[in-house]
């Protein structure tokens, strides 16, 4: 039996070690086919700091409760209990060795004894919610729906057999040290000793020489299996995640939302002026993704933590954020025998390998790399065209995902590519464009127009709004009011935009407009992917903005718009503006909390909030809207079921609010319902798109009797200024005379 057990052990681990190392060579081979990428290594220190934050506290798992807990406990037991497997191979031996000095310590068996258990435990409970949630049983509604289910459960039960192989030895090395009464170290283990207490010396060594050689041969047959599946994501994530996070876009390990990251070639960003003659504009061929974006898809542990949160996903479009990723995935590892033997095409779709570095090229890469990146399935794709448009870029992939895969950039470089070189976009989204060329804004309005909510609201309340340069020096301004197009064009946006100038009115906060030298803010056109008017809108308004506040102490902006302030403070100092940029509901509560705005006036309902994706998770600011509708009298403020992190998008985000929504569930409808099962009398947010797709779901449910006549959306300034605001004070009825 020990000599069995000793080759076939040996056997198993020399073939799964082997293996498991071509592989890993591989999987290294593969990411460094990608674009070269230098922003991924500054500040190591804190990058260090953030995998043993996120791996150790499990910060991004324990997001999920029970999940979170049993994976904590699988993988600090997956590093941890090595421990075990070098027991083992000592009991092949020996029956009776242990680790020297360490072995019998009361620290260390305790520390095995209890985290054996727990990650026995734990993956257990993961195998149980995994079959309760199995695709057959939830459809599209299971977070596991399209994940590699063989995979996935191999993992899952081999972890499961390795935990009990470890309790089964240690209630063994009890009975044969002859432990005739509960210790200790055998907190957990101490039944499975009395178990065994009754087998003969001969017999409990064969026992240990079996299940040594169990555990081991389960080990490195998993070994052995990702060695020969370099793929297989759910089994590699265990490694690849620590490079994955250490190499996250951000360095002070914050996630990568917010901006976007400036488009680049061969690892330098692009001269819109003067771009180079071999610039790669977006990405068309998976090799064209950074190396990062390639070890992003190879670390995916098809977990579906992204799919579930994902809005297109839940109203019944193609795009999953997690079917994305694999799809990439396999697409990167089957075209790599190409690539590393020097395959690729240039820009005109021409070969630069010779036909004796493809010689050896099995048929199959060579196939695939015939694939277009962006296809239709008759055109055999890797990604499907509606796949690619259904993204609302808003973030909830991103603010999902464990392993800080970075899905919105990777989306936004393939909508590059297809934008500004293919011209292959959706038609509706033409016209924004071509409006945002000609008139500076989406609706292609006339410059002028941008004041007229300025003579409206002088007209309705006597104020006058300023314009800097103009009618006040940029010395006086505390203020610069960027308002944005929707809410100076926009009809219900341009309530807001009233309100707020009021409140700043009655406030005494001076401010300030740039009037008709304002235009677009350029998120629409960056996020459908065209880069280049982005580039050119962007400048003017830094120009803009720099000749109006150059006078001005602290270049101080706020905006009633999300998209604009995360353009203006994230994405502006690409191009060299640096600014101060604050959202109206952050300088609304200031103001509240100075005594400057006094709501007094009751508000009377229950009101429901909708957290704006550019403002909740590109830019974490949750409180500021809600602690303003708490110092409204009357106000009585529910929650939806997903809110803050998890708020569900409205679906204007990522130039969606210019395209026709024709696949499924409208995503503001699947909003508004969420919204209207809580009964409310008001739906409030804090961003003109999230107000003009609300209302528009919202009248929608009117006309169908689905929702009550009195309900209305408002922005959280509408309802503040209705708190402040002096009620007109009814005369008295005079007397009348007999």
């Amino acid at each position: 039996m020990q000599l069995a057990a000793i080759v076939i052990s040996l056997v198993t681990t020399v073939i799964g070690t082997a293996l498991a190392a071509r592989a890993a060579a591989y999987i290294y081979k593969v990411v460094k086919t990608g674009q070269p990428d230098t922003t991924r290594t500054g500040n190591p220190v804190q990058r260090t700091k953030t995998v043993a934050v996120e791996f150790l506290g499990h910060t991004r798992m324990n997001r999920w409760g029970v999940v979170g807990v049993a994976h904590w406990f699988v993988a600090v037991g997956f590093f941890t209990l090595i421990s075990t497997l070098v027991t083992a191979f000592g009991q092949l031996f020996d029956a009776e060795w242990t680790i020297p000095f360490i072995g019998t310590w009361l620290p260390f068996e305790l520390f095995t004894e209890l985290v054996g258990t727990f990650t026995t435990l734990g993956i257990a409970a993961l195998i149980v919610i995994r079959l309760l949630s199995l695709p057959s049983r939830s459809g599209r509604k299971s977070r596991f729906a399209g994940s590699i289910a063989w995979q996935a459960f191999y993992v899952e039960y081999t972890i499961l057999g390795i935990g009990l192989c470890i309790m089964i030895l240690r209630g063994l090395e009890g009975a044969i040290s002859g432990v005739d009464s509960y210790e200790a170290a055998y907190l957990v283990s101490y039944p499975l000793v009395l178990a065994f207490k009754g087998l003969s010396h001969a017999t409990l060594e064969n026992l240990i020489y079996l299940f040594a050689m169990l555990k081991i041969c389960i080990s490195f047959a998993w070994a052995t299996t990702i060695g020969v599946n370099p793929s297989m994501g759910v089994a590699w994530h265990r490694f690849l995640a620590f490079f994955n996070i250490f190499f996250k876009r951000e360095e002070d390990g914050g996630v990568a939302l917010g901006a976007l990251r400036p488009m680049t070639s061969s690892g330098a960003p692009i001269d819109f002026e003067d771009p180079a003659d071999d610039a790669v504009f977006g990405v068309s061929q998976v090799e064209h993704f950074a190396w990062k974006g390639i070890l992003d898809f190879s670390t995916c542990t098809e977990c579906g933590r992204c799919q579930s949160q994902c809005p297109a996903w839940n109203t019944g479009k193609p795009l999953s954020p997690k079917l994305l990723i694999m799809s990439l995935r396999e697409h990167a590892f089957a075209k790599a025998p190409y690539l590393l033997a020097g395959g690729g095409k240039d820009m005109e779709g021409n070969e630069q390998a010779t036909p004796e570095q493809l010689a050896g090229v099995p048929a199959e890469a060579l196939a695939e790399a015939e694939r277009p990146l962006i296809g239709t399935a008759e055109e055999n794709g890797v990604i499907d065209p509606d796949v690619l448009w259904s993204c609302t870029t808003c973030g909830a992939c991103v603010e999902q995902c464990p392993v800080d895969i970075e899905h919105i950039d990777h989306i936004v470089d393939m909508r590059r590519y297809q934008v500004m070189i293919e011209s292959s976009f959706p038609t509706e989204a033409g016209t924004m464009l071509k409006n945002l060329e000609n008139k500076g804004n989406p609706w292609g309005m006339a410059t002028k127009a941008r004041l007229d909510w300025v003579k409206e609201l002088k007209k309705e309340t006597g104020i006058e709004v300023p314009v800097i340069g103009e009618d006040i020096d940029p010395a006086e301004v505390e203020y610069l009011y960027w308002v944005g197009c929707a809410g100076a064009l926009e009809d219900r946006a341009k309530k807001t935009t009233k309100a707020f100038a009021e409140l700043l009115h009655t406030a005494g906060v001076k401010f300030a407009i740039l009037g008709k030298e304002e235009t677009c803010s350029g998120d629409s056109p960056r996020r459908l992917g065209n880069e280049f008017l982005f580039q050119m809108l962007g400048a003017q308004n830094v120009e803009t903005l720099n000749a109006a506040l150059e006078d001005a102490p602290v270049k101080r902006i706020v905006a009633t718009c999300p998209h604009c302030f995360n353009t203006i403070a994230n994405e502006y100092p690409q191009l060299g503006g640096h600014f101060e940029v604050i959202h109206h509901t952050q300088l609304l509560q200031h103001l509240i909390d100075e005594g400057r705005l006094l709501p007094v006036n009751p508000v009377e309902g229950l009101i429901t909030y909708h957290d704006p994706c550019y403002l909740g998770r590109h830019n974490k600011v949750y409180s500021p809207p809600r602690e303003i509708m708490d110092k409204v009298p009357g106000l009585r403020q529910q929650e939806m079921h997903r809110h803050k992190e998890r708020g569900f998008c409205c679906g204007a985000g990522g130039a969606r609010m210019w395209m026709e929504e024709r696949i499924g569930k409208r995503i503001n409808t699947e909003r508004v319902d969420e919204a209207l099962s809580l009964n409310p009398d008001i739906v409030s947010t804090a961003c003109p798109f999230c107000l003009v797709m609300l209302s528009d779901s919202v009248n929608g449910k009117k006309n169908e009797g689905a929702a009550k006549e009195h309900l209305k959306v408002v922005d959280v300034a509408q309802l503040l200024l209705d708190s402040v605001k002096a009620q007109p004070v009814e005369p008295e009825p005079e007397p009348v005379e007999a």
